[in-house]
């Protein structure tokens, strides 16, 4: 019997969920597959689904002791926000796939509709994030990662109060600390690191593939790779989106 990419996709996901609840197994079927079929359809890269459902069990365990298995029906939201967030990463435009009429499932919610921090919020999150870093066992990216650390310690008190052209140009400038940081990592990356993630960004953006340009794919997987590179150094984004 030859077994279908989508039905592949689904048993990827159950044996995941079967993971994260502990060896329970809740299948996969019926409605659920249905679900899990549309995220397929829409192109979600595997991994960022199971990204998704790593965020949903976050807060289920924050909550408490579980008191039940996690159903796959749970995560919807959260694995279509991460596919959000990963399609804007790579540059992935909201037309860029399947018609409504096959991809099933609701609609991830649109930008505008998502939770933004404040500007001095974001700073805070992204200091603690690289101090973090800073004390970990890599130490390639120390001297990348304390000059940051350094400039927005000591932008948070201007971040207060910023407005107008002094705000934007704030902004523009984590962008640019961002896009900083993240060559400093990709410097760091040895031929086979980049080769294998090189793979793996082609694989995330395969169902796209059809739907791009030549150079719109070439942009994409570029842009894919910096942020498989981002994941491996777990670099926080820098950049903040007004």
């Amino acid at each position: 019997m030859v077994i279908e990419p989508a039905d592949q996709y689904c048993r990827a996901i159950e044996a995941y969920l079967c993971r994260k609840n502990d060896g329970h197994l809740v299948r996969i079927v019926g409605p659920a597959f249905e679900q899990v079929l549309g995220w397929a359809n829409r192109g979600v890269p595997i991994k960022i689904a199971f990204l998704g459902i790593d965020r949903y069990f976050e807060r289920y365990y924050a909550k408490g002791p579980r008191r039940r298995p996690v159903r796959i029906e749970f995560c919807e939201a959260d694995v279509l926000d991460a596919f959000d967030q990963w399609r804007r990463a790579v540059g992935i435009a909201a037309n860029e796939r399947l018609t409504p009429a096959t991809e099933g499932g609701a609609a991830p919610a649109d930008a505008s509709e998502r939770h933004h921090e404040s500007l001095p919020a974001h700073l805070d999150r992204v200091i603690a994030r690289l101090t973090t870093l800073r004390a970990g066992a890599e130490r390639s990216l120390d001297d990348a990662i304390d000059a940051v650390i350094r400039e927005l310690d000591a932008r948070r008190t201007e971040a207060k109060s910023v407005r107008g052209a002094a705000r934007r140009e704030l902004i523009d400038r984590l962008r640019s600390m961002d896009g900083e940081l993240l060559a400093a990592a990709e410097r760091q990356c040895d031929p086979s690191t980049r080769a294998r993630l090189g793979v793996e960004a082609s694989e995330e953006l395969a169902p796209f593939r059809d739907r791009l340009s030549g150079s719109a794919f070439d942009e994409s997987h570029r842009a894919a790779v910096a942020r498989l590179i981002r994941e491996q150094y777990r670099l926080p984004v820098v950049a903040f989106e007004d």
